[in-house]
């Protein structure tokens, strides 16, 4: 059964919704837990961060485009106190630039930062990212060689999607694109399906664009995506981006987490990232800091 409600929590609410089951963690990793510097045994962490939107431009509206390094470097400091597996960026690592070489000096310049925090990282395309450049320019700059794929790790299956397709299937690129226009493409689709089919594991999904509605923040075909997680049964919960804001929504048993942007509002008192624990018993706890919320999701 669907749960269609959207719930926006406070900094130190906790969420306690819905079932997850993701059962025994084939692997046992120790790191930090909540405030303390150790975990469980068994339990897989993994840190997150989403829109960026790094620039070197004045400020436009509330977003604070030169905050985000001294932003970053706050992350960066809270994860170095933890053993991650990996660090994710969900998508807008860097915003629009007037010239292909200025885009390519903003990516370059917030991808040091970024590679130094972790050396296993996982890069999801945002619209952003490829506003002036196109999607092989920005894979080269992070040097990460597709923008849809997927890996296991500790029990655990994880997949990367690109949404940054038009309707007609072209990829997004040099400004041949609309915002509101995302899809996953339909070669895409039929590689999610044969990987989750393929895949026993739990599974966690990364994507920039929202799955878990139907409007302009959201994929154009989500709902096309939803019946391939639908189908292979396997799919537990997707962290998302794009619309800057917290908000949580369960579909079909599977847990819809969008992530605060770290770009929006000045200074450090606006920022917002996120440690991911999963934990043998099968519970899902995101510890947000700052700005970004705090979810669980326990089995049962």
């Amino acid at each position: 059964m669907e749960d269609e409600r959207t719930i926006r929590l406070g900094r130190r609410a906790v969420l306690k919704q819905g079932s997850l089951i993701l059962g025994t963690l084939g692997a046992s990793w120790l790191g930090a837990s909540v405030g303390s510097g150790a975990a469980a045994e068994g339990t897989l962490q993994f840190g997150l961060v989403t829109d960026l939107h790094y620039a070197d431009k004045p400020a436009g509206g509330s977003r604070h485009y030169r905050d985000t390094p001294a932003k970053l470097a706050a992350a960066a400091e809270r994860f170095q106190g933890t053993e991650l597996a990996f660090v994710t960026e969900l998508g807008d690592f860097i915003d629009a630039a007037d010239s292909v070489a200025a885009e390519l000096g903003f990516l370059k310049r917030i991808e040091s930062q970024f590679a130094a925090i972790h050396p296993t990282r996982h890069y999801v395309l945002g619209n952003h990212c490829v506003h002036t450049l196109t999607k092989e320019e920005f894979l080269d700059g992070v040097q990460q060689p597709r923008s849809y794929y997927s890996f296991d790790a500790g029990g655990l299956h994880f997949v990367v999607l690109d949404c940054c397709f038009r309707s007609d299937g072209t990829p997004y690129g040099r400004k041949n694109f609309k915002w509101t226009d995302p899809n996953v493409s339909a070669e895409e689709l039929a590689w999610l399906k044969a990987d989750l089919a393929a895949h026993s594991q739990p599974t966690i999904v990364f994507t920039h664009q929202r799955l878990d509605v139907d409007n302009h923040y959201a994929a154009k075909n989500a709902a096309a995506v939803r019946q391939v997680f639908r189908e292979a049964g396997n799919v537990r919960c997707v962290f998302q981006g794009h619309s800057h804001q917290n908000a949580y929504r369960e579909r079909d048993g599977i847990h819809f987490c969008t992530l605060v942007a770290m770009v929006e509002g000045p200074g450090p008192k606006n920022n917002g990232f996120s440690i991911v624990r999963c934990a043998a018993d099968g519970t899902i706890t995101l510890e947000g800091f700052v700005q970004q919320a705090d979810y669980r999701w326990p089995v049962g």
